[in-house]
């Protein structure tokens, strides 16, 4: 099955998800990007991975990283392998000696262990042609947002009603959402979209 190689964008809070984050994870070689809401204490672990910051004790990864240690097993890489009814779906392969095993994890504690251990992150392409976002690259500015700008950041919320609208008006909206960098909401959009198409 063909894998995508992946990097870490950016974490940032989920406006439409209370107490969550948006991990978005960009493909090497497109401009897809694979957005995915974790929990607060995921987010935290993944930012202290990536900021190489040691604590006092260990953290849960850590620990996981030191026992495998302990017991001659190297994480070798972190595969995104399934997206089901919203939610993803993640494995770790792992080596001890001559054999591989694939471990089941959830994509923010696998990614939380890749960024400690420094092993790469790929989905694989069906994954990424499901549930992948294309986005044009977003240059920063220094210059103030643009008052004028025609977009009405208040008009998608995570309290419209999408049974209401058709799937052109999904789609805008998802536009919506991306250009306001509200990942977990562009989410919801898409997998709206995508499940009227099995219908």
């Amino acid at each position: 099955m063909n894998k995508v190689s992946l990097e870490i964008i950016g974490l940032t809070y989920s406006e439409s998800s209370t107490g969550a984050y948006v991990l978005i994870l960009g493909d090497k070689n497109s401009q897809r990007k694979l957005p995915i809401v974790i929990g607060g204490a995921e987010a935290e672990s993944i930012a202290v991975g990536i900021d190489r910051k040691r604590g006092g004790r260990p953290l849960t990864h850590d620990l996981f990283l030191r026992f495998a240690k302990e017991f001659g097993i190297e994480i070798k890489e972190v595969v995104i392998n399934r997206f089901r009814e919203g939610v993803y779906y993640a494995m770790l392969v792992c080596k001890q000696g001559d054999n591989l095993t694939m471990v089941d994890a959830r994509p923010s504690d696998a990614i939380a262990i890749a960024v400690r251990c420094g092993c790469g992150i790929s989905a694989y392409e069906t994954v990424m042609a499901e549930a992948g976002i294309i986005m044009e690259t977003i240059e920063q500015d220094d210059q103030p947002d643009n008052q004028d700008d025609p977009i009405n950041i208040n008009k998608v919320s995570p309290d419209t009603n999408f049974d209401l609208l058709t799937v052109h008006e999904l789609e805008d909206m998802l536009e919506e959402a991306i250009e306001n960098e509200d990942y977990g909401l562009a989410a919801k959009i898409r997998d709206e979209i995508k499940g009227r198409g099995q219908s």
